[in-house]
């Protein structure tokens, strides 16, 4: 299983303040986690058969792995602003279990997920297209359930909380901004654009916020839960769109923009629908710039202006 504290194409999982890094590699945590790996194991019917490895250790999350016999195990425990992702891992394998791995253990207030060896990721941007429908289907079958996703402690980032999300990202970058985000011009765009998909006939679900070729497996399930926030549902597509047009050009972009807006034709007209997806993936800015912004206070100095940039998005006509 790759690494799923962070990735080389997308924005690294939310960090916590005052890195518990330390901690981490503590013997003492690690014997811990150790004997909690081992009972998880032991109450599926399996065993460790071979040492414990921390490949990983990230100030926002740290990964330990291990040979049992029920294959390769992952154990990933992250900091307190992502410690959602545990108690998220429950919901998800309830109600979308086809579409994620299944954990074998999950201590929610501590923040650990052990997780089986989900094989190989998609890697390559050929077959993103086909992942966002998928993911569209997900985020359909996790309409009913939003309540569920913010009660694990998934953000708010639903249309109604994003005028506030972006006072928020603005007060947390650092460098100089244009004018429009402190004159009043972007808080009443992004008024706007709330205002409007707060009417729209489609629920909130579950966004990824980092959904790259890394973060999806070749058995087509979805992993790397760390920057997940409860947004308008489009709000998703803004960063795999992204590294689609990046990669394929504008064509293949919209292309795969109208395969994943067609799960959604029930609700709209197709018209209506890149309306929408528009402003969602405008709204989707100020969500990864908190997500920017978090890392950049416990990160490596090369995510430091990395808020700065995304929010700098907002405006740009595309």
């Amino acid at each position: 299983m790759p690494e799923t504290a962070s990735s080389s194409t997308g924005s690294p999982s939310t960090g916590s303040p005052g890195s518990p890094s330390t901690g981490w590699t503590s013997a003492g945590w690690r014997a811990e986690a150790v004997a909690w790996l081992d009972a998880a194991l032991a109450a599926r019917g399996a065993r460790r058969t071979g040492e414990v490895e921390q490949p990983r250790v990230r100030p926002w999350a740290t990964v330990l792995t291990a040979p049992t016999t029920a294959g390769r195990v992952w154990l990933k425990a992250s900091g307190q602003d992502t410690a959602f992702e545990a108690g998220l891992y429950l919901v998800l394998r309830e109600v979308a279990a086809e579409w994620v791995l299944d954990p074998i253990g999950v201590d929610a207030e501590r923040g650990w997920v052990l997780l089986p060896d989900g094989g190989p990721s998609l890697g390559a941007v050929d077959g993103l297209a086909d992942a966002l429908v998928r993911y569209a289907r997900l985020q359909r079958r996790l309409f009913p359930h939003v309540d569920r996703l913010l009660a694990a402690g998934v953000s708010d980032m639903r249309p109604a909380a994003m005028p506030q999300r972006l006072e928020q990202a603005v007060s947390a970058v650092r460098g100089e901004l244009p004018g429009a985000f402190t004159d009043g011009t972007a808080a009443a765009l992004v008024a706007d654009w709330s205002a409007e998909l707060a009417a729209s006939s489609l629920p909130p679900s579950l966004d990824h916020n980092d959904l790259h070729p890394e973060n999806v497996l070749l058995s087509g399930r979805f992993y790397d839960w760390g920057d997940s926030v409860v947004a308008h549902p489009f709000a998703a597509a803004l960063h795999p769109l992204g590294v689609i047009r990046a990669e394929l050009g504008d064509t293949a972009a919209d292309t795969a923009r109208d395969r994943y807006l067609a799960e959604f034709a029930d609700h709209a007209t197709p018209a209506a629908l890149r309306a929408e997806l528009a402003l969602a993936c405008r709204l989707g800015i100020v969500a990864r710039t908190l997500t920017w912004a978090r890392a950049a206070g416990t990160g490596p100095s090369d995510f430091a202006d990395a808020p700065r940039l995304t929010l700098l998005a907002l405006l740009e006509r595309r």
